[in-house]
């Protein structure tokens, strides 16, 4: 379900899984949902910097930056849209 376009979105209106929740403090940084060619995706500041217009969640010591463009169609930030090859430990992948 999508929110109206007229209408403001609230942080409270987006659940976080326990398992983004565990990821997100494992890592120890902050986090932004924005727009991708395959849709919504998790990546940290370091790669996506925060817009002003962004909405917080906060998780502990952490925040997760909401895109207003996703925030509308977001339900719940679950570990699908965490692109696996971003974080990948092996050296050689790239």
């Amino acid at each position: 379900m999508s929110i109206p376009r007229d209408q403001p979105v609230s942080e409270a209106e987006i659940t976080v899984n326990d398992d983004v929740i565990a990821y997100i403090k494992e890592r120890n940084c902050d986090f932004r949902i924005c727009t991708s060619c395959g849709g919504p995706v998790l990546l940290p500041v370091a790669a996506r910097p925060p817009k002003p217009s962004d909405l917080q969640i906060h998780i502990g010591g952490q925040v997760i930056y909401v895109s207003i463009y996703q925030a509308r169609d977001l339900q719940t930030i679950h570990a699908g849209l965490i692109p696996s090859s971003f974080f990948r430990q092996d050296p050689d992948w790239y």
